[in-house]
């Protein structure tokens, strides 16, 4: 899996993505494999479904091939980009879907030396969690999602969502005294 973190692009990013804008495709695909566990880590956590992550993933990276000429370097770096494709794909997922089957997908846990228990309570903490993140509103969901499991920074989630850096924290603050009473008021009915 690809551990590259959001700090903004180094140089070699930075001749690949002026590569790929020009449509050269072995660029590009470099960046693909740079940032493909990201988006698509991105996207499971958001829709909960192997199958459809996969194919927003693929999704994502078809529309960023297609606009790459549209792209124009700023302050965030180009996987900020990437993730402002796939929340505009997955807000479109959700437009057309009527049920809510996501929420029973299974997230597997890490580590091949867990115990069979270990794992069914990881399993059964991360459904919880996504759960919860999931009964949140579309920019609080985000902006977890960004913060926590991607590991962005404020600035670049301010960027990835056009919103400023104070926003971006307001949100967070709320999402995550929003993500405090959720998990209570369940633990409250176990």
């Amino acid at each position: 899996m690809n551990q590259n973190r959001c700090e903004g692009q180094t140089s070699d990013e930075s001749a690949l993505v002026q590569r790929a804008v020009r449509h050269d495709a072995e660029a590009f695909g470099r960046l693909y494999d740079m940032h493909v566990d990201r988006v698509y880590r991105h996207i499971y956590y958001r829709v909960g479904n192997e199958h459809d992550a996969e194919d927003l993933t693929q999704q994502v990276f078809l529309r960023a091939w297609q606009a790459i000429h549209r792209y124009k370097k700023t302050t965030s770096p180009f996987v900020a980009w990437l993730m402002t494709i796939s929340h505009n794909l997955v807000v479109d997922f959700y437009r057309t879907r009527k049920d809510k089957t996501y929420l029973e997908a299974e997230v597997l846990a890490d580590g091949p030396a867990s115990s069979p228990e270990h794992v069914a309570e990881t399993s059964f903490e991360q459904q919880r969690l996504r759960k919860a993140i999931l009964q949140l509103g579309g920019d609080e969901q985000q902006v977890v999602i960004l913060r926590f499991i991607e590991g962005f920074e404020f600035a670049e989630i301010a960027s990835v969502m056009k919103k400023k850096e104070g926003n971006v924290r307001v949100i967070l603050h709320r999402a995550l005294a929003k993500l405090r009473d959720v998990l209570e008021e369940e633990r409250k009915q176990i």
